[in-house]
């Protein structure tokens, strides 16, 4: 059956009863479709390809009228243009060669004197242009931009944006024109422009400097939509053309961006529009967050960046979840901006926290994270907490993070700080991360004072609870390693003390190892733990008898690792008051601050201060002696791109470096294994590579202050020979009584490897304290550093840090230095360039 025309073919596809059916159906009219083109039939080709293109939309082929669309774009009648027209814009796309015939009649059809005919060429070069058919049109474009009809002049806008999307480079031709249109009083046309004015300054600088002339013009209209009475040609709820004042906005913004006199200009207009736009509906709603963008990207004054955070405090207390998101979103980003501000919204967006939107939660919390300080971290900390027992298992892994890293930056004491991660290690012991546990045991480690009552808190809560596997690593390391303080002074109770026997230890450690919830690496944990407890005066023989029992069932371990320890753990029994020795206390683990590289939520802990306010290193001015919570994380690429002033472009991306990872203090371990001949264990290497890098490729060591006793390997600083020619130090720096030197040495061996030996003396009488010593080279080179010897330097004593550079043969080793340190209570920074080595250090090329 053939049909004549569209509406009969859709009945009759209606009518089909199945799938097949439809199917057939098509392929019978497509059929009758093609021959009625061989027959060029100029009378049924309208309605044939009213037929093909419904047929293309219900998802059949339909390519093969391409061709005769622009036989009926050639006609003469307006209903065969127009149908031309849509079935060029479907069937066609940028990419086909067929579109080079299309050009020439919308060449033609862009100078028709029907403006009718002229509006479908414009709608059709909109949609398919491509970079030759811009190219080819631009010209027409353009001067249709100055008709005087505003039909054509909002089209021609639209296809000018189309075309400098394409061809960039075509933006000067319609810079003039694009200045005349903001001036136009149509809001279609006015509308049309300013999306063509947005995508001009987008792409090019020099067009976001020619528009910032028009401030005042855009200005003046948005003044007038806000001023204006009721207008039922462009009312929506209440609200006059709140499109129009949308896109006026965000232009606005782009154009005040970095611009002093723009910004004044528009303060005031932005003023009125966030005190005179009503938030009750949701159009004035999408207003006041535009307007808040702008006040936060413009150089606005500070009432008015206030006035920005408040509306976006309004939003949190709206009742759509998607106004309240928004505004959680934006505080995220401008937290850092002006905190003060966002400080006032605390409580609402704690709220939050208990909505029943989970991305509402997700994103209040992100921003808990930021608003933590010196001032709030016990009341934000408490909160989330308490959020912590109810959260989702997705956001207790991030959360226990943000915690810990909160506590180790802004805790009021060390006994806090304690307090709050075992309050976080039993709410949700199951998702810490591994260095959180390792931050807490060297805080433990470095707090003497406090492990009676950290080894009391541990036991009492693993009595209560086995199943939190990081409360349970924590506590058996802790009870393990500080067994004897627990045992003297009893379990410290809110009320009154209780004793503890080495028998209820023993048992509460061996229940870990038999608990449902032990892992391998708890079982092993364990095993370390009760032969330490043997080794301590506190334990009587009978429970030293019980651990040499449990050390023998596990020498036979299916398990490798818990086998060769329980092994290993046992013949230290067989060598007598060796034992003691071996299993001591460990010495206190290096300090550092916890870095992650990745958290659940991305969003660091605290405020970030930019500008002037930090730093080079990101470090406070004012405290260069080290963190008892662990030194504060340095920013490597600031530094080398101040130290350097690198013209590397912005988007050049890090290159990794290498660096000496700080040195653990020698133990008595290895001292008692030296007397077997045996070598510490190979799993703890001198040299470590390090994430140290930056995007110029300098390599600058995180330098962290060290205990006076060092050890040197191999591995770390090359042997020096025992006999050789004298080597020259050189003065690198000696201000303030402190004199720095430079000893390199080399080796034929190796060219290009300059090991440096850095002394540092006093010259005077007094002290020099908390010294900070960096170094950076230039990225076709590579530094190494050992840790410093002292960071305080006594009149009389010489300090030493190692250094090795790594550098292409026959270049000159260059170095740029900076020092930190306090002199009679006064704090001191320098910087100082150092190229004084003799050329030829590094061999020849």
């Amino acid at each position: 059956m053939v049909y004549h025309n569209l509406k009969t073919l859709i009945k009759g596809i209606r009518t089909c009863k199945t799938v097949a059916d439809e199917r057939a159906l098509i392929q019978q009219e497509s059929a009758a479709i093609r021959a009625s083109f061989r027959e060029e039939d100029s009378y049924a080709r309208y309605h044939n390809i009213a037929k093909l293109l419904y047929i293309h939309m219900l998802g059949s082929p339909a390519h093969f009228g391409q061709i005769e669309c622009l036989k009926l774009v050639a006609g003469p009648r307006f209903t065969d243009k127009r149908l031309g027209y849509l079935g060029i814009m479907l069937l066609l796309d940028e990419n086909q060669e067929v579109l080079t015939l299309v050009t020439n009649s919308l060449k033609n059809d862009l100078n028709h004197s029907n403006m009718y005919i002229v509006g479908l060429g414009l709608c059709t070069f909109a949609n398919i242009a491509s970079e030759e058919m811009s190219r080819d049109l631009a010209n027409e474009i353009e001067k249709l931009l100055g008709s005087s009809n505003t039909y054509i002049r909002k089209k021609a806008a639209l296809c000018a944006l189309r075309i400098i999307k394409k061809v960039p480079d075509l933006t000067d031709h319609f810079i003039a024109k694009a200045k005349n249109l903001l001036t136009d009083r149509n809001h279609g046309v006015l509308l049309a422009s300013i999306t063509l004015v947005s995508e001009m300054c987008q792409q090019d600088e020099n067009c976001l400097n020619e528009f910032r002339n028009a401030v005042p013009l855009l200005v003046r209209n948005m003044k007038a939509l806000v001023t204006t009475g009721y207008s039922p040609e462009h009312d929506v709820s209440g609200i006059t053309d709140p499109f129009l004042q949308v896109k006026v906005l965000r232009l606005l913004r782009l154009l005040g961006q970095g611009d002093v006199r723009a910004s004044e200009t528009m303060n005031d207009i932005l003023a009125q529009v966030a005190t005179n736009t009503d938030s009750t509906k949701n159009v004035g709603n999408s207003i006041l967050y535009e307007t808040v963008l702008a006040v936060l990207d413009i150089e606005a004054d500070s009432g008015l960046r206030v006035m920005a955070i408040n509306i976006l405090g309004k939003f949190l207390s709206n009742r759509d979840n998607n106004i309240r998101y928004v505004a959680l979103n934006t505080l995220n980003k401008v937290v850092s901006m002006d905190t003060s501000a966002v400080q006032r919204h605390r409580n609402i967006i704690l709220d939050c926290l208990r909505d029943g939107d989970i991305s509402i939660r997700r994103r209040a919390l992100e921003l808990s994270y930021a608003l933590i300080n010196e001032q709030n971290v016990r009341i934000l900390v408490r909160e989330l907490l308490a959020f912590l027992e109810v959260a989702d298992d997705e956001f207790k892994t991030g959360m226990t993070t943000q915690i810990s890293l909160a506590a180790e930056r802004f805790a009021p004491n060390k006994r806090w700080h304690i307090d709050t991660v075992l309050r976080s290690l039993k709410l949700a012991g199951n998702f810490v991360r591994e260095e959180i546990l390792s931050a807490f045991i060297r805080l433990v480690a470095h707090t003497p004072e406090l492990q009676a009552y950290t080894a009391s808190k541990l036991y009492t809560a693993l009595q209560a609870d086995l199943s939190q596997e990081s409360l349970t690593l924590a506590a058996v390391w802790v009870i393990g390693e500080y067994s004897e303080v627990l045992l003297e002074g009893g379990v410290i109770d809110e009320d009154q003390p209780k004793t503890a026997t080495d028998q209820d230890v023993l048992d509460l450690l061996l229940s870990v190892l038999d608990s449902p919830y032990a892992n391998h690496l708890i079982r092993q944990y364990v095993l370390g733990a009760i032969t330490k407890m043997a080794s301590r005066h506190t334990t009587t023989a009978p429970q030293q008898a019980r651990i040499i029992d449990v050390l023998a069932q596990y020498t036979t371990n299916p398990e490798l690792e818990l086998q060769q320890r329980a092994v290993e753990f046992a013949s230290l029994f067989t060598l007598g008051d060796l034992k003691v020795g071996v299993l001591e206390r460990m010495p206190p683990p290096e300090l550092k601050a916890t870095v992650m590289g990745t958290v659940s939520e991305n969003k660091p802990v605290g405020s970030t201060r930019g500008g002037k306010e930090a730093d080079l290193l990101g470090d406070d001015i004012t405290s260069p002696a080290p963190q008892l919570n662990g030194q504060p994380a340095q920013n490597n690429q600031d530094l080398l791109a101040e130290i350097f002033g690198s013209s590397a472009p912005a988007g050049t991306s890090p290159q990794p470096a290498s660096s000496i990872s700080p040195q653990p203090q020698k133990s008595n371990i290895q001292d008692i294994l030296g007397l077997f001949d045996a070598s510490p264990n190979p799993a703890s290497p001198a040299l470590a590579q390090g994430p140290s890098a930056s995007s110029l490729g300098f390599s600058l060591p995180q330098t962290q202050v060290q205990s006076p006793v060092q050890t040197q390997t191999p591995a770390a600083v090359a042997q020096q020979p025992s006999t050789g020619p004298r080597l020259t130090p050189y003065i690198a720096y000696e201000k303030n009584e402190l004199k720095i030197t430079l000893t390199p040495q080399t080796s034929a061996a190796r060219p290009g490897v300059v090991n440096i030996m850095a002394r540092f003396q006093v010259s005077g009488t007094t002290t020099v304290t908390g010294l900070h010593f960096q170094a950076a080279v230039p990225k076709s080179q590579q530094l190494q550093m050992l840790p410093m010897s002292n960071p305080d330097v006594r009149p009389g004593a010489t300090e030493t840090q190692q250094m090795r550079v790594i550098a292409p043969p026959g270049s000159n080793v260059r170095l740029r230095l900076r020092v930190a340190f306090t002199f009679s209570g006064q704090v001191i920074q320098d910087q100082v360039d150092f190229s004084g080595f003799p050329p030829g250090l590094t061999g020849s090329t």
